[in-house]
């Protein structure tokens, strides 16, 4: 084959593109090695101005290309440097993962292989491996034969399609309705989906998307433990039947995003029953329960659920973006099937070929399911459920830890999953209010790089918050960041700073 310009930038069958891939991946981990055996802090502590700016200096692009090598040492300090280190055991702010190292691995031939999971043609041997995965994810969960599941982008799209299903088989039944072809029905102001006050926020986005409008949305108290009443449940379901709506879908949280509660999933299921009501489970962050030695049983009633999201990227410490949808019945895939004559044919599914579109909202999809894989098979279930098992019990120690001291209060005590909701509550008298303390506390630790943490708002007052998914955190960790924030607190109060007048390292 006679070579041309473009060789050395392609991965190719040729000695030059091998060449070219292994010198690339070679001088990539050489620089990501080069950070990390130099980064001592999970944040480098630059404000976010500086950090533009340095962006911006590099946002230049000219006619001639250069090699790799400059364009990462060119990248190291405004990028690379400046990015959170999210692996780092005081890094844990957000639902956001330490990935496992096969998981990374698995990003690399994933990108190289660049499979496009819409039809088998595009992605062959990856679309039954997909459907490996979606199995092996039915068992774990307790489905039998007749569910099925899709690779997703993460919980926002899988919660999405959950409410989709329910909206499209609800017209269906009651109306004989074709939504797909027709549009939503004359009545459809009277639909209205349920899910508690904790809820995650893409429920209300979905019912916009749908839509609906968020005034679809009726939203359910929740007890102290920030899991969803029934009393007030049952209280809204004979009001909305008084009202003459017509509410089709419950939804369940089983990992609220700050006190990671779980709603009572069985209990909801009889009562999901008992009003012909569509179940989803939104399970993004409980979902990781499912290889858990110890706490398993909390996701009991999860395999009655009509749908189900779960999200890889959490509680499986996979690279962003990986979850996935699950349905109880596969013939509900129905609504969302469409068939493009170049794409898949109706003649393909007569002979029995396999198109993954006909599963999902997306049609150019990747092959995230190899990293799950590759993790699954090279760490082993149960040293998978050790790792989960241990941010939990470190989540009950931080918890009994802060909560004996006497300038913090914990909200929650025992934590379902493993956050921490907590605050600095000195007992003397404050120069500035509580919720301008907790959050400049918060935001020194991030520009001073001793740890991240997260803030977020409970009955309207500020709190801080630990998500300690990572398995290397340990309680010497934790004990240091409140050192941390004890000291930084002393200083506020002592220098009675006003809030947010934070100075980079």
């Amino acid at each position: 084959m006679k070579k041309t310009a473009f060789d050395s930038f392609f991965l190719h069958e040729g000695k030059e593109g091998v060449a070219s891939f292994n010198e690339a991946v070679q001088k990539a981990s050489l620089q990501l090695q080069k950070i990390y055996e130099n980064t001592d802090r999970p944040f480098i502590g630059n404000e976010p101005a500086d950090i533009d700016k340095e962006i911006r200096e590099v946002m230049n692009f000219e006619k001639e290309g250069r090699k790799l090598e400059e364009v990462l040492d060119e990248l190291e300090e405004p990028v690379l440097r400046n990015s959170l280190h999210i692996s780092h055991p005081k890094s844990m702010a957000h639902l956001h993962c330490p990935p496992l190292i096969p998981g990374i691995v698995g990003e690399l031939i994933i990108g190289t292989l660049n499979q496009s999971m819409d039809s088998w043609d595009q992605s062959t041997a990856a679309t039954y491996l997909e459907e490996g995965m979606i199995e092996w994810l039915k068992r774990q969960i307790g489905y039998d034969n007749s569910s099925e599941g899709v690779f997703t982008s993460g919980g926002t799209q899988s919660n999405y399609m959950g409410l989709l299903l329910a909206r499209d088989n609800f017209c269906h039944r009651q109306w004989g309705h074709d939504v797909q072809k027709m549009g939503l029905p004359q009545n459809f102001q009277r639909l209205r989906i349920i899910c508690s006050e904790d809820a995650h926020f893409t429920v209300k986005k979905s019912a916009s998307q749908l839509g609906l409008g968020e005034q679809a949305v009726v939203t359910v108290k929740t007890d102290e433990h920030h899991r969803m009443c029934l009393h007030d449940l049952k209280a809204i379901l004979a009001r909305l039947d008084k009202a003459g709506s017509l509410p089709f879908a419950l939804v369940a949280t089983c990992g609220t995003t700050d006190f990671g509660s779980i709603d009572p999933l069985m209990k909801l299921a009889s009562i999901a029953e008992q009003h012909d009501l569509w179940f989803h489970v939104d399970a993004a962050f409980g979902g990781g329960l499912l290889l858990s030695h110890s706490h398993r049983d909390k996701l009991d009633g999860l395999q009655k659920a009509d749908s189900i999201t779960i999200d890889f990227h959490k509680l499986f410490y996979q690279p962003i973006s990986c979850g996935a949808f699950m349905v109880k019945n596969r013939e509900y895939f129905r609504f969302i099937s469409h068939h493009a004559d170049y794409l898949n044919p109706v003649e393909d599914e007569e002979a029995g070929i396999v198109n993954l579109v006909n599963k999902s909202t997306s049609t150019t999809r990747r092959f995230d399911a190899l990293k799950l894989y590759l993790s699954i098979k090279t760490v082993g279930t149960d040293l998978f459920g050790q790792m989960i098992d241990h941010t939990m019990t470190l989540a009950k120690d931080a918890a009994s830890y802060i909560n004996k001291l006497t300038q913090f209060e914990v909200m929650n005590k025992s934590p379902e999953l493993n956050t921490v909701i907590f605050r600095y509550r000195p007992s003397d008298g404050l120069g500035i209010s509580l919720n301008d303390l907790n959050r400049d506390i918060q935001q020194r630790l991030l520009y001073e790089g001793k740890g991240v943490i997260a803030k977020t708002t409970v009955s309207e007052e500020t709190f801080l918050k630990l998500t300690l998914l990572n398995p290397r955190t340990t309680m010497n960790d934790i004990c240091e960041i409140i050192d941390e924030i004890d000291a930084l607190a002393t200083q506020l109060l002592e220098r009675r700073l006003e809030p947010c007048m934070i100075q980079s390292n």
